[in-house]
């Protein structure tokens, strides 16, 4: 696409599509505040289609009618795409609310999908966060091309992808390049919102959001594939001084989660999309998870930390993935030693297939080794990235199975040699090397000539990596 026309049509979009995003966006409706319409596909209506302000969540009837009670703080109505149809995009970026018109009228017209959506996949990119023109050169030279390519080995389903935050690195200058990025991919996208997308000089939480709201609509909302029930989320919440927040989802961001999966089923595949963890940095993670604690095959999708870390808390499994954009585009790794890449997984009914794609590397590859020299032996250190703890990593020695490593906590050898130190690395000294829980220890003889590692994940895939003196 041509970049210039690419941002002409960008600047249509925030002055013709989007919703004011003043306190009164919705000032021109009558006094009732009441929003009515109708959902229909291929000219007839669509029953229980649920549609939100992010307030009030309701359903349309037999026959597709639906009035809504606007709240007086809602800058946005929007549809949760039903399974079966297609998402509304607009150069692959999701398109899913909408302005009514001045008589209070919204009619939501779907289109369905020309395939079965049981069977789909999905893309999580974490932390793109481009600051400036040599990182969004980047981005476009690796990135977008290898997710390209991710994205035709997934072969004839539909596919989506979702940012789960820091897209751009406090410069909203380059939305337009992470858009662009995402339509050279041309799968649809939904974007969750970060610490570094929030305006941090217009006052507190409340407002923190209004820039990115102007791009791309509201921060928090659903949608449906399948079986699968997909929510995204704000768990940034900015605390008024620059940039300084915590972890903490909303009450209005709860009770209206309460109310949308009301209409879920309990067998569903939920898959609960924000961009700070929530097993160890959500203030109010308690709270968040007794919402969906009727739910027993849930999913959260994180970023943030620039490592890859999987987490089960009370059944609910955490993926926090490792970055897009990996050291801050300053290296091949995240501080973890994980390579940048970017989560994908399959959907097949209610089940989850995934595995984390190395940007520039065969998916095959999943693991590194090292070798180190000691006091009259050898050391191996295996890092297994995706590891979680239905993984079985072993060694062999010169062909001889010699059982499971040790798991250890430490650092990767090259996130050491590449990251470490107050000059390294250049230009963004701040990237250090990180402790991490996914590495694998075994010593041997330094007559040992071959040296191989063999991890098998959950799935009873194996992958292997050797060393050879």
């Amino acid at each position: 696409m041509n970049r210039r026309s690419f941002l002409q049509k960008t600047s249509l979009l925030t002055t013709t599509l989007f919703v004011s995003l003043n306190a009164d966006a919705f000032a021109f409706l009558n006094n009732d505040k009441k929003i009515s319409g109708k959902v229909i596909s291929k000219g007839k209506g669509v029953a229980n289609v649920i549609i939100s302000d992010g307030y009030s969540v309701i359903q349309s009837d037999k026959n597709g009618n639906y009035t809504i009670d606007v709240n007086e703080l809602a800058r946005f109505i929007w549809i949760s795409t039903p399974s079966g149809y297609e998402f509304k995009t607009e150069s692959s970026i999701a398109r899913h609310y909408y302005k009514p018109d001045t008589a209070g009228k919204l009619n939501f017209d779907l289109k369905p999908l020309n395939q079965q959506d049981d069977k789909h996949s999905f893309i999580i990119w974490a932390d793109p966060q481009v600051k400036n023109k040599k990182d969004v050169e980047q981005m476009m030279a690796t990135s977008v091309p290898d997710t390209i390519e991710a994205v035709k080995s997934l072969g004839n389903v539909p596919i989506h992808g979702i940012g789960v935050g820091d897209l751009v690195w406090d410069n909203f200058d380059l939305f337009p390049a992470y858009d662009e990025a995402i339509a050279k991919i041309g799968i649809p996208f939904f974007q969750a919102i970060g610490n570094h997308d929030q305006d941090y000089r217009q006052g507190g939480d409340e407002t923190s959001d209004r820039t990115f709201q102007a791009h791309y609509g509201p921060t928090y909302y659903s949608f449906n594939r399948g079986k699968a029930h997909y929510v995204v989320l704000d768990d940034v919440r900015y605390l008024g001084t620059e940039r300084e927040y915590d972890g903490f989802i909303t009450q209005t961001q709860l009770d209206w989660l309460a109310k949308d999966l009301r209409y879920v089923s309990k067998d569903a595949l939920l898959i609960l999309c924000l961009h700070i963890p929530v097993h160890n940095q959500v203030k109010n993670r308690e709270d968040f998870y007794a919402v969906f604690k009727e739910f027993k095959n849930v999913h959260i999708m994180s970023g943030h930390t620039h490592y890859n870390k999987n987490v089960i808390t009370n059944g609910v499994f955490e993926h926090n993935h490792g970055t897009v954009c990996g050291g801050w585009w300053t290296g091949p790794i995240c501080e973890d030693g994980t390579p940048r890449g970017y989560g994908v997984y399959e959907v097949n009914g209610t089940d989850l297939k995934w595995h984390y794609k190395s940007t520039g590397r065969n998916r095959r590859e999943q693991l590194d080794i090292y070798v180190d020299e000691l006091t009259n032996q050898k050391r191996l250190i295996a890092n297994v990235w995706n590891y979680d703890p239905e993984w079985k990593v072993e060694y062999f020695l010169d062909d001889k199975p010699m059982g499971a490593m040790l798991q250890q906590t430490g650092l990767d050898p090259l996130a050491v040699k590449i990251y470490k130190g107050d000059k390294l690395p250049n230009p963004r000294p701040f990237v250090e090397p990180r402790s991490t829980d996914h590495l694998f220890i075994a010593q041997f003889e330094p007559s040992v000539k071959k040296v191989k590692v063999i991890a098998t994940d959950r799935f009873g895939e194996k992958f292997e990596a050797d060393y050879q003196s």
